[in-house]
C-alpha cells in the first residue's frame, strides 16, 4: 500500500514547532478550565460548561497524543508522568457525553425502527428551556372490532390537558364472561366487560406516554430518572436543548425497551457525572493543572531537541497507522451487506466484539496521525483523513451502543417483547459497524490515491 511521507523536498521542522504547539494547547487547557468553572457544572450542565468540557477533553488529547509520538525529543521523565494524568484527565470527562450520546443513538434508533417521528419540530432561539414544546400525542387509533375504546382523560399522566386519545384494545373481551387478568405491560389481555377493559388499557397508555412500565413481577422500571439528570443528559448528547421522545407512538415492547435503556444509561450517566466532578475537585486533578500550566510557558525539551527533525517522528507515526490499516479486512468492509459486522452477535460473552478491536485501535493510531501533522503542517490535516476519522466514531458508537442493547436484553425477567425490541435495536447497531467500516474504507481509498 502506498504510504505518505513529508515532502523531502522541504526543510526540517525543528523541536520550537512543537514546542509552540504545546503551548497553545496548554493555554487552550486553562482557558477551558477556566471557562468550566465561571459556567458551573452542577445537576444541571448548562450548554457553556458541556462546551468547556469538551474543550478540556480535545486539549488534553492533543498534548497526550504529541508527548507519545514525539517522546524522543522531549524530557523523558515528565513526558511519562504527563501522557497517563492527561489520559485520566480526558477519559473521565468523556463517560458522560458518551453515555448521553449513547442514550440519544439508541433512542432514535428504536422509533427509526418503529416508524415513529423521533423529535418534533424545536425551535433553537436564545432562552429556550431545555422542553421547548410538550411533544404531540399520538394519533387516535380505532380499536380492534368488539371491544369498547378507551379514552384517556385529561388529567392522566403523560396525557396533554384537554387532549384525550384511543388506546388501542388487543384482544376482545371473550363471551363467556371469564375473569380479565393483566400481562406485564399493565395491558388487558381479557376482561368481563368493556369499561374494565377501557380503565386497564388507559392505565397502559398512560405508563407508555410517561414512561414507567412493569418489566417484571414486583418490580416497575422508570424511563427517566430526576429532571436535571433526564435533561443535562439529553443537551450533552445534542449540544443543545432536546425534547424527550414521545413513547406513545411506539409498541410496547419498543416503549418498555426504551424505558430500560433509559434507565440503565441515565443512571450510568448519572454516576459519570459525580465521577467528573470528584475527579475536578481532587489533588491529582489540581496537580495536573499545574503541570499545564508550567507547559504554557515553559516546554520541557530534551538536550537532543536541539537540531532535531520532527519529520522522521511523525512519518513513524504514520508507519504504524498504516501497518495497523493494512491488518484489517477492508476487502470484506468494501462489499455492502456483508454481515461481517453480524458475527458472533449471539455469543453469549459479554465483553467487547471480538471484531471491533482492531478497528478501535485503527482510529487511537489515526487521531495520533492527525496530531502529528498538526505539528508539523501548523494547520488543519487533510480532509480525508476528517472524513476517515468521523467514520471510525461512528464505527466506534455504533459498537459501543450495540453493546449496550444487548446489555439490557440481559437483563432478568424483563417481556418477551422487550427482549424482541432490543434484538432488533441490536442488530440494527451492527448494521451501523458494517457501514462505518464501509465508509472508512471508501475514505482510505481517497487518501491511498491522493499519496500516489
Amino acid at each position: 500500500m502506498a504510504q505518505r511521507h513529508l515532502d523531502p523536498t522541504a526543510g526540517p521542522v525543528p523541536a520550537d514547532a512543537l514546542a509552540g504547539y504545546l503551548r497553545a494547547q496548554a493555554t487552550e487547557f486553562l482557558r477551558a478550565l477556566r471557562l468550566h468553572r465561571e459556567t458551573g457544572a452542577g445537576a444541571a450542565a448548562s450548554e457553556g460548561s458541556v462546551e468547556a468540557a469538551r474543550a478540556l477533553r480535545r486539549a488534553a488529547r492533543r498534548v497526550s497524543g504529541s508527548l507519545h509520538t514525539f517522546q524522543p525529543v522531549l524530557d523523558p521523565d515528565w513526558s511519562k508522568a504527563m501522557r497517563p494524568e492527561l489520559a485520566w484527565v480526558s477519559g473521565t470527562l468523556a463517560l458522560e457525553h458518551a453515555h448521553a450520546s449513547r442514550l440519544q443513538q439508541l433512542l432514535l434508533a428504536l422509533h427509526r425502527l418503529s416508524g415513529a417521528a423521533p423529535f418534533p419540530p424545536q425551535g433553537h432561539a436564545a432562552g429556550t428551556t431545555a422542553r421547548t414544546a410538550a411533544p404531540p400525542l399520538p394519533r387516535d387509533r380505532p380499536a380492534p372490532a368488539g371491544s369498547a375504546p378507551a379514552t384517556v382523560p385529561a388529567g392522566a399522566a403523560g396525557a396533554a390537558p384537554g387532549r384525550t386519545g384511543t388506546a388501542p384494545c388487543d384482544t376482545p373481551a371473550p363471551a363467556d364472561g371469564t375473569p380479565g387478568r393483566t400481562d406485564t405491560a399493565g395491558r388487558a389481555t381479557t376482561g368481563r366487560t368493556a369499561p374494565a377493559r377501557a380503565t386497564s388499557v388507559t392505565a397502559g397508555a398512560a405508563a407508555v406516554r410517561t414512561g414507567t412500565m412493569t418489566d417484571a413481577p414486583g418490580r416497575g422500571s422508570t424511563a427517566t430518572a430526576a429532571a436535571g439528570p433526564r435533561g443535562s443528559a439529553l443537551a450533552v448528547a445534542a449540544g443543545g436543548a432536546v425534547p424527550a421522545p414521545d413513547r406513545g407512538n411506539l409498541t410496547v415492547g419498543a416503549a418498555k425497551a426504551g424505558a430500560l435503556l433509559d434507565r440503565q444509561l441515565t443512571l450510568a450517566r448519572t454516576r459519570a457525572h459525580s465521577t467528573a466532578l470528584q475527579a475536578l475537585g481532587s489533588s491529582r486533578f489540581h496537580a495536573v493543572a499545574d503541570k499545564v500550566a508550567v507547559l504554557a510557558s515553559e516546554v520541557p525539551l530534551s538536550p537532543a531537541a536541539a537540531g532535531a527533525d520532527l519529520r522522521p517522528l511523525a512519518d513513524a507515526a504514520r508507519d504504524r497507522l498504516t501497518d495497523a490499516v493494512a491488518a484489517l479486512p477492508l476487502l470484506t468492509a468494501g462489499s455492502p451487506y456483508n454481515a461481517e459486522a453480524l458475527i458472533h452477535g449471539l455469543s453469549p460473552d459479554p465483553a467487547p466484539h471480538p471484531q471491533d478491536a482492531p478497528w478501535h485501535q485503527v482510529r487511537l493510531l489515526l487521531r495520533l496521525h492527525r496530531y502529528a501533522l498538526e505539528v508539523v503542517h501548523a494547520g488543519r490535516p487533510p480532509g480525508s483523513l476528517l472524513d476517515a476519522g468521523e467514520a471510525l466514531d461512528r464505527h466506534r458508537d455504533a459498537a459501543e451502543a450495540a453493546a449496550a442493547a444487548a446489555q439490557a436484553a440481559r437483563t432478568p425477567r424483563i417481556a418477551p417483547a422487550t427482549a424482541y425490541a432490543l434484538g432488533v435495536l441490536h442488530a440494527d447497531q451492527r448494521h451501523e459497524v458494517e457501514a462505518a467500516r464501509y465508509a472508512f474504507q471508501r475514505c482510505w481509498q481517497k487518501e491511498v490515491i491522493g499519496t500516489l
